[in-house]
């Protein structure tokens, strides 16, 4: 999964939040996500706080973060 493939996923735009990297159509950091999932938040428990984002677009952001490691395996 390349930067391309995430453009209808997440985006920044310094007029959103400063340029955070947000889920698209929301004005919620990815960082959010990953925080979440760190402390031992289920996605559920995530979507839950955050009903904007879509099921689709966290999980395709882990998606994209689990191929990025394997590639620098």
């Amino acid at each position: 999964m390349s930067a391309d493939d995430l453009k209808g996923i997440i985006h920044s735009d310094p007029e959103i939040m400063g340029g955070t990297p947000v889920f698209v159509g929301t004005r919620v950091p990815l960082q959010n996500l990953i925080d979440s999932l760190e402390g031992g938040e289920s996605i559920e428990d995530f979507l839950d706080g955050f009903p904007s984002v879509k099921r689709e677009q966290a999980i395709a952001v882990i998606e994209a973060g689990k191929l990025r490691m394997l590639e620098t395996v």
